[in-house]
């Protein structure tokens, strides 16, 4: 007992910041939502009312659905291009160490400067993957009038800035993994495929579900590449969850529903955390079996 009072004045920074910065905002945040509240205006007690209003709103749905897109479109495609670039990295490519710097090259750039690169070199007067596609004879991305074609680019644009979170993972993991496992697949004839599958993939599956889960909570908060490219127009028709909440709060000033959107989305990533953890879990207690 001793030990733990004389420990106290040791951790009580890390609780009080830890109260400060975590607990304390969120309790609030929490509070807030259950109040009709504006600049000027005394809250006002009305319940989960704010919460109601969010999921009946039909731009939060339209908000939601396009959330749901990014997510589903730019995690796994980003997923298979990070594991392709990984496997092919472990193979012995040439110039690795310049290869490595361009691959990890788009995690340095700042968003900011991502989504002006992007806006120019997308320019559907001036752009030069503009001027390349039309000379391809293929369709431009027309993103500043088209919200299907807005999508895209966000969504292209994600995979672009945080592909080298998912490939440093996926890299790591495959580095990890014994050569000795793949000379005796090879001794048993097993194919550069049959190989692949049973011993790449199965061993890649807890780093796998570890990427996917930072992935999806990480895309699920997306907010940077839609306000900077489209601030969700035209006609409010490519927002997504984060921007809605923006929106609510900061031109609208709404600060009640803005709270119960925040937390919607705190609860819609725990869930999405919940099941991947659970995933994790199941697959390493299989390898240990």
């Amino acid at each position: 007992m001793n030990k733990i009072t004389e420990a106290i004045p040791f951790l009580a920074p890390v609780q009080i910041l830890t109260l400060s910065v975590i607990v304390i905002p969120s309790l609030y945040v929490v509070w807030l939502s259950l109040n009709a509240s504006s600049f000027g205006q005394s809250a006002t007690f009305v319940g989960l009312d704010n919460y109601f209003k969010v999921l009946s709103d039909p731009a939060f749905l339209v908000a939601l659905g396009n959330t749901v897109l990014i997510v589903v479109f730019a995690v796994h495609l980003e997923l298979a291009l990070g594991l392709g670039i990984a496997l092919l990295f472990a193979s012995g490519l040439p110039c690795r160490r310049i290869l490595l710097v361009c691959v990890l090259a788009p995690y340095a750039v700042s968003e900011v400067i991502a989504v002006a690169m992007w806006r120019f070199l997308f320019d559907p007067d001036i752009g030069p993957v503009t001027a390349m596609l039309t000379w391809l004879g293929l369709p431009m991305l027309d993103w500043s009038f088209e919200p299907s074609h807005a999508l895209i680019m966000i969504g292209l644009l994600t995979i672009w800035l945080h592909l080298p979170f998912t490939f440093i993972i996926l890299y790591a993991a495959r580095l990890a993994i014994p050569k000795d496992l793949y000379e005796a697949a090879r001794i048993d004839g097993a194919s550069p495929f049959d190989a692949f599958r049973r011993v790449t993939m199965p061993l890649l599956g807890p780093a796998i579900v570890v990427a996917l889960l930072f992935r999806y909570i990480f895309a699920f908060r997306i907010f940077s590449e839609v306000w900077l490219l489209t601030q969700g127009g035209p006609a409010r028709s490519t927002e997504v969850v984060a921007v809605y909440l923006y929106q609510e709060a900061f031109s609208f000033n709404a600060f009640g529903t803005a709270a119960a959107t925040a937390w919607i989305m705190v609860l819609a990533s725990l869930i999405l955390a919940a099941g991947y953890v659970f995933l994790l879990r199941k697959k390493v207690a299989g390898n240990a079996h």
